[in-house]
Protein backbone atom coordinates (compact mmCIF):
# COMPACT_ATOMS: atom_id res chain seq x y z
CA UNK A 1 0.00 0.00 0.00
CA UNK A 2 2.89 2.35 0.76
CA UNK A 3 4.27 1.82 -2.74
CA UNK A 4 0.91 2.60 -4.31
CA UNK A 5 0.53 5.75 -2.23
CA UNK A 6 4.03 6.89 -3.16
CA UNK A 7 3.23 6.46 -6.86
CA UNK A 8 -0.06 8.33 -6.60
CA UNK A 9 1.52 11.12 -4.56
CA UNK A 10 4.38 11.67 -7.02
CA UNK A 11 4.49 14.85 -9.10
CA UNK A 12 5.85 12.90 -12.06
CA UNK A 13 2.74 10.72 -12.29
CA UNK A 14 0.34 13.64 -12.59
CA UNK A 15 2.55 15.47 -15.05
CA UNK A 16 2.62 12.32 -17.18
CA UNK A 17 -1.19 12.04 -16.96
CA UNK A 18 -1.62 15.37 -18.74
CA UNK A 19 0.96 14.48 -21.39
CA UNK A 20 -0.61 11.09 -22.11
CA UNK A 21 -4.11 12.59 -22.10
CA UNK A 22 -3.41 15.39 -24.58
CA UNK A 23 -3.67 13.40 -27.86
CA UNK A 24 -6.73 11.65 -26.43
CA UNK A 25 -8.35 14.99 -25.65
CA UNK A 26 -7.81 16.24 -29.21
CA UNK A 27 -9.02 12.97 -30.75
CA UNK A 28 -12.02 12.54 -28.46
CA UNK A 29 -13.20 16.11 -29.00
CA UNK A 30 -12.86 15.63 -32.76
CA UNK A 31 -14.85 12.39 -32.75
CA UNK A 32 -17.44 13.93 -30.40
CA UNK A 33 -17.98 16.89 -32.72
CA UNK A 34 -18.50 14.58 -35.70
CA UNK A 35 -20.96 12.39 -33.84
CA UNK A 36 -22.89 15.32 -32.40
CA UNK A 37 -23.69 16.21 -36.02
CA UNK A 38 -24.72 12.61 -36.78
CA UNK A 39 -21.57 11.24 -38.45
CA UNK A 40 -19.45 8.41 -37.03
CA UNK A 41 -15.82 8.98 -38.03
CA UNK A 42 -13.86 5.74 -37.78
CA UNK A 43 -11.12 7.33 -39.84
CA UNK A 44 -9.65 8.73 -36.64
CA UNK A 45 -6.81 6.21 -36.29
CA UNK A 46 -5.52 6.91 -39.79
CA UNK A 47 -6.07 10.67 -39.50
CA UNK A 48 -4.06 10.79 -36.28
CA UNK A 49 -1.28 8.77 -37.92
CA UNK A 50 -1.15 11.08 -40.92
CA UNK A 51 -1.28 14.15 -38.66
CA UNK A 52 1.68 12.79 -36.71
CA UNK A 53 3.63 12.18 -39.91
CA UNK A 54 2.86 15.42 -41.76
CA UNK A 55 3.39 17.58 -38.67
CA UNK A 56 6.80 16.03 -38.07
CA UNK A 57 7.69 16.18 -41.77
CA UNK A 58 6.81 19.88 -41.98
CA UNK A 59 9.02 20.78 -39.03
CA UNK A 60 11.79 18.48 -40.25
CA UNK A 61 11.85 20.47 -43.50
CA UNK A 62 12.08 23.83 -41.80
CA UNK A 63 8.61 24.87 -40.60
CA UNK A 64 8.17 26.06 -37.04
CA UNK A 65 6.30 23.90 -34.55
CA UNK A 66 3.03 25.88 -34.67
CA UNK A 67 3.04 25.73 -38.47
CA UNK A 68 3.56 21.97 -38.25
CA UNK A 69 0.57 21.70 -35.92
CA UNK A 70 -1.50 23.84 -38.30
CA UNK A 71 -0.50 21.73 -41.30
CA UNK A 72 -1.52 18.59 -39.40
CA UNK A 73 -4.90 20.19 -38.68
CA UNK A 74 -5.36 21.09 -42.36
CA UNK A 75 -4.40 17.56 -43.43
CA UNK A 76 -6.92 16.15 -40.96
CA UNK A 77 -9.55 18.49 -42.38
CA UNK A 78 -8.83 17.21 -45.89
CA UNK A 79 -9.45 13.63 -44.78
CA UNK A 80 -12.59 14.89 -43.04
CA UNK A 81 -13.70 16.37 -46.35
CA UNK A 82 -13.13 12.97 -47.99
CA UNK A 83 -15.11 11.21 -45.27
CA UNK A 84 -17.91 13.78 -45.57
CA UNK A 85 -18.10 13.30 -49.32
CA UNK A 86 -18.49 9.55 -48.89
CA UNK A 87 -20.96 9.60 -46.00
CA UNK A 88 -22.85 12.90 -46.18
CA UNK A 89 -23.11 13.45 -49.94
CA UNK A 90 -23.11 9.85 -51.18
CA UNK A 91 -24.75 8.38 -48.07
CA UNK A 92 -22.37 5.41 -47.89
CA UNK A 93 -21.93 3.31 -44.76
CA UNK A 94 -20.16 5.40 -42.16
CA UNK A 95 -18.48 2.30 -40.75
CA UNK A 96 -17.05 1.19 -44.09
CA UNK A 97 -16.07 4.69 -45.20
CA UNK A 98 -14.35 5.42 -41.89
CA UNK A 99 -12.36 2.19 -41.94
CA UNK A 100 -11.42 2.94 -45.55
CA UNK A 101 -10.13 6.37 -44.55
CA UNK A 102 -8.11 4.81 -41.71
CA UNK A 103 -6.51 2.23 -44.01
CA UNK A 104 -5.77 4.81 -46.71
CA UNK A 105 -4.40 7.47 -44.35
CA UNK A 106 -2.24 4.99 -42.41
CA UNK A 107 -0.82 3.41 -45.56
CA UNK A 108 -0.25 6.78 -47.22
CA UNK A 109 1.57 8.00 -44.11
CA UNK A 110 3.96 5.05 -44.24
CA UNK A 111 4.47 5.51 -47.99
CA UNK A 112 5.33 9.21 -47.69
CA UNK A 113 7.56 8.54 -44.68
CA UNK A 114 9.54 5.93 -46.62
CA UNK A 115 9.89 8.30 -49.55
CA UNK A 116 11.47 10.88 -47.26
CA UNK A 117 13.41 8.46 -45.02
CA UNK A 118 14.04 5.41 -47.23
CA UNK A 119 16.83 3.60 -45.41
CA UNK A 120 17.48 5.18 -42.01
CA UNK A 121 17.29 2.67 -39.18
CA UNK A 122 16.65 5.46 -36.69
CA UNK A 123 14.20 8.18 -37.79
CA UNK A 124 15.58 11.74 -37.88
CA UNK A 125 14.60 13.92 -34.97
CA UNK A 126 13.37 17.48 -34.49
CA UNK A 127 13.34 19.87 -31.55
CA UNK A 128 9.84 19.47 -30.05
CA UNK A 129 7.70 21.85 -28.01
CA UNK A 130 9.29 22.62 -24.65
CA UNK A 131 7.41 22.81 -21.34
CA UNK A 132 6.11 26.26 -20.42
CA UNK A 133 6.02 27.25 -16.77
CA UNK A 134 3.00 29.48 -16.15
CA UNK A 135 4.12 32.40 -13.94
CA UNK A 136 2.62 32.33 -10.49
CA UNK A 137 1.07 28.89 -10.92
CA UNK A 138 4.08 26.71 -11.71
CA UNK A 139 5.58 27.51 -8.30
CA UNK A 140 2.59 26.21 -6.34
CA UNK A 141 3.40 23.14 -4.22
CA UNK A 142 2.75 19.83 -5.99
CA UNK A 143 0.15 21.03 -8.52
CA UNK A 144 2.47 23.66 -9.94
CA UNK A 145 5.15 21.39 -11.44
CA UNK A 146 2.55 18.71 -12.25
CA UNK A 147 -0.09 20.75 -14.09
CA UNK A 148 1.43 24.11 -14.97
CA UNK A 149 4.72 23.12 -16.61
CA UNK A 150 3.29 21.45 -19.70
CA UNK A 151 3.86 22.14 -23.38
CA UNK A 152 1.67 24.64 -25.24
CA UNK A 153 -0.45 22.03 -27.12
CA UNK A 154 -1.58 20.57 -23.78
CA UNK A 155 -2.90 23.93 -22.65
CA UNK A 156 -4.49 24.36 -26.09
CA UNK A 157 -6.28 21.00 -25.84
CA UNK A 158 -7.82 21.89 -22.48
CA UNK A 159 -8.85 25.33 -23.78
CA UNK A 160 -10.51 23.74 -26.84
CA UNK A 161 -12.44 21.35 -24.56
CA UNK A 162 -13.81 24.29 -22.57
CA UNK A 163 -14.61 26.27 -25.71
CA UNK A 164 -16.39 23.31 -27.31
CA UNK A 165 -18.52 22.81 -24.21
CA UNK A 166 -19.56 26.46 -24.38
CA UNK A 167 -20.20 26.44 -28.13
CA UNK A 168 -22.23 23.23 -28.15
CA UNK A 169 -24.53 24.17 -25.28
CA UNK A 170 -24.54 27.96 -25.21
CA UNK A 171 -24.55 29.18 -28.82
CA UNK A 172 -26.85 28.97 -31.88
CA UNK A 173 -24.09 27.14 -33.76
CA UNK A 174 -23.97 24.46 -31.09
CA UNK A 175 -27.75 24.14 -31.17
CA UNK A 176 -27.62 23.67 -34.94
CA UNK A 177 -25.00 20.94 -34.60
CA UNK A 178 -26.93 19.11 -31.90
CA UNK A 179 -30.22 19.45 -33.76
CA UNK A 180 -28.63 18.04 -36.91
CA UNK A 181 -27.40 15.04 -34.94
CA UNK A 182 -30.81 14.48 -33.35
CA UNK A 183 -33.27 15.29 -36.16
CA UNK A 184 -31.86 16.79 -39.37
CA UNK A 185 -35.35 17.19 -40.87
CA UNK A 186 -36.42 19.33 -37.91
CA UNK A 187 -33.21 21.31 -38.34
CA UNK A 188 -34.02 21.85 -42.01
CA UNK A 189 -37.49 23.08 -41.06
CA UNK A 190 -35.80 25.76 -38.93
CA UNK A 191 -33.76 26.99 -41.89
CA UNK A 192 -30.60 25.03 -41.09
CA UNK A 193 -28.78 23.16 -43.86
CA UNK A 194 -27.94 19.76 -42.28
CA UNK A 195 -25.56 18.89 -45.11
CA UNK A 196 -23.41 21.97 -44.48
CA UNK A 197 -23.51 21.44 -40.73
CA UNK A 198 -22.35 17.84 -41.08
CA UNK A 199 -19.61 18.81 -43.50
CA UNK A 200 -18.38 21.55 -41.19
CA UNK A 201 -18.48 19.35 -38.08
CA UNK A 202 -16.65 16.44 -39.71
CA UNK A 203 -13.97 18.67 -41.23
CA UNK A 204 -13.41 20.54 -37.95
CA UNK A 205 -13.49 17.32 -35.94
CA UNK A 206 -10.98 15.66 -38.27
CA UNK A 207 -8.71 18.70 -37.96
CA UNK A 208 -8.66 18.14 -34.18
CA UNK A 209 -7.79 14.48 -34.78
CA UNK A 210 -4.85 15.54 -36.95
CA UNK A 211 -3.65 17.84 -34.16
CA UNK A 212 -3.88 14.96 -31.71
CA UNK A 213 -1.59 12.90 -33.91
CA UNK A 214 0.79 15.82 -34.40
CA UNK A 215 1.15 16.19 -30.63
CA UNK A 216 2.87 12.81 -30.54
CA UNK A 217 5.66 13.87 -32.91
CA UNK A 218 5.89 17.58 -32.04
CA UNK A 219 5.61 17.41 -28.26
CA UNK A 220 5.52 13.94 -26.71
CA UNK A 221 8.34 12.61 -28.93
CA UNK A 222 10.64 14.14 -31.51
CA UNK A 223 10.39 11.74 -34.45
CA UNK A 224 7.84 9.68 -36.35
CA UNK A 225 7.34 5.95 -36.70
CA UNK A 226 4.27 4.42 -38.41
CA UNK A 227 2.86 2.56 -35.40
CA UNK A 228 3.17 5.38 -32.87
CA UNK A 229 -0.59 6.09 -32.57
CA UNK A 230 -1.02 2.56 -31.17
CA UNK A 231 -4.80 2.42 -31.07
CA UNK A 232 -5.35 5.81 -29.47
CA UNK A 233 -7.96 6.57 -32.12
CA UNK A 234 -10.11 3.63 -31.07
CA UNK A 235 -9.76 4.66 -27.43
CA UNK A 236 -11.09 8.09 -28.43
CA UNK A 237 -14.16 6.51 -30.04
CA UNK A 238 -14.84 4.65 -26.79
CA UNK A 239 -14.28 7.81 -24.73
CA UNK A 240 -16.98 9.61 -26.71
CA UNK A 241 -19.50 7.03 -25.52
CA UNK A 242 -18.05 7.19 -22.00
CA UNK A 243 -18.55 10.96 -22.01
CA UNK A 244 -22.18 10.74 -23.18
CA UNK A 245 -21.19 13.11 -25.99
CA UNK A 246 -20.29 15.95 -23.60
CA UNK A 247 -16.91 17.75 -23.90
CA UNK A 248 -16.44 18.15 -20.14
CA UNK A 249 -16.89 14.46 -19.53
CA UNK A 250 -14.69 13.71 -22.55
CA UNK A 251 -11.90 15.68 -20.90
CA UNK A 252 -12.41 13.74 -17.68
CA UNK A 253 -12.47 10.41 -19.55
CA UNK A 254 -9.20 11.18 -21.34
CA UNK A 255 -7.54 12.10 -18.04
CA UNK A 256 -8.90 8.95 -16.40
CA UNK A 257 -7.50 6.66 -19.10
CA UNK A 258 -4.20 8.56 -19.00
CA UNK A 259 -4.05 8.05 -15.23
CA UNK A 260 -4.50 4.30 -15.63
CA UNK A 261 -1.78 4.24 -18.29
CA UNK A 262 0.72 6.38 -16.37
CA UNK A 263 0.05 4.39 -13.19
CA UNK A 264 0.71 1.01 -14.79
CA UNK A 265 3.98 2.26 -16.29
CA UNK A 266 5.26 3.16 -12.82
CA UNK A 267 3.84 0.02 -11.28
CA UNK A 268 5.98 -2.08 -13.63
CA UNK A 269 9.12 -0.68 -12.03
CA UNK A 270 8.21 -1.63 -8.46
CA UNK A 271 6.34 -4.94 -8.82
CA UNK A 272 8.46 -7.93 -9.73
CA UNK A 273 7.48 -11.37 -10.96
CA UNK A 274 4.46 -10.21 -12.97
CA UNK A 275 4.63 -10.25 -16.81
CA UNK A 276 4.66 -6.69 -18.14
CA UNK A 277 1.79 -7.55 -20.49
CA UNK A 278 -0.48 -7.76 -17.44
CA UNK A 279 0.30 -4.14 -16.63
CA UNK A 280 -0.22 -3.07 -20.23
CA UNK A 281 -3.69 -4.63 -20.15
CA UNK A 282 -4.72 -2.76 -17.02
CA UNK A 283 -5.76 0.65 -18.46
CA UNK A 284 -7.76 -1.02 -21.23
CA UNK A 285 -9.55 -3.40 -18.87
CA UNK A 286 -10.42 -0.59 -16.48
CA UNK A 287 -11.56 1.56 -19.40
CA UNK A 288 -13.85 -1.22 -20.63
CA UNK A 289 -15.37 -1.50 -17.16
CA UNK A 290 -15.86 2.26 -16.93
CA UNK A 291 -17.32 2.33 -20.44
CA UNK A 292 -19.76 -0.47 -19.63
CA UNK A 293 -20.97 1.41 -16.57
CA UNK A 294 -21.31 4.80 -18.25
CA UNK A 295 -22.70 3.54 -21.57
CA UNK A 296 -25.86 2.26 -19.87
CA UNK A 297 -26.81 5.86 -19.12
CA UNK A 298 -25.52 7.42 -22.33
CA UNK A 299 -28.01 9.02 -24.70
CA UNK A 300 -26.92 8.49 -28.29
CA UNK A 301 -27.67 11.26 -30.84
CA UNK A 302 -30.79 9.96 -32.56
CA UNK A 303 -29.60 10.58 -36.12
CA UNK A 304 -26.11 9.18 -35.62
CA UNK A 305 -25.07 7.05 -38.63
CA UNK A 306 -28.30 7.85 -40.44
CA UNK A 307 -27.81 9.26 -43.98
CA UNK A 308 -29.70 12.47 -44.63
CA UNK A 309 -31.63 13.16 -47.82
CA UNK A 310 -33.40 16.45 -48.30
CA UNK A 311 -37.17 15.95 -48.29
CA UNK A 312 -37.03 12.32 -47.14
CA UNK A 313 -38.22 11.13 -43.74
Amino acid sequence: MTVLFDIIASVGLWGAVLRIATPLIFGTLGALLCERAGVLNLGIEGIMTFGAMIGWLSVYHGADLWTGLLIAAIAGGVFGLLHSGLTVTLGLSQHVAGLGVTLFASSFSYYVFRLIVPTAGTPPTIVPFQPIAIPGLSTLPFIGPAFFTQTAPTYLAILIALMMAYILFRTPLGLAIRMTGENPHAAEAQGINPMKVRYGAVIAGSALMGMGGAFLTLSAFNSFFPTMVQGRGWICIALVVFSSWRPGRALFGALLFAFFDAFQLRLQTVVEGVPYQMFLMTPYILSIVALAVMARRARVPQALMQPYRRGER
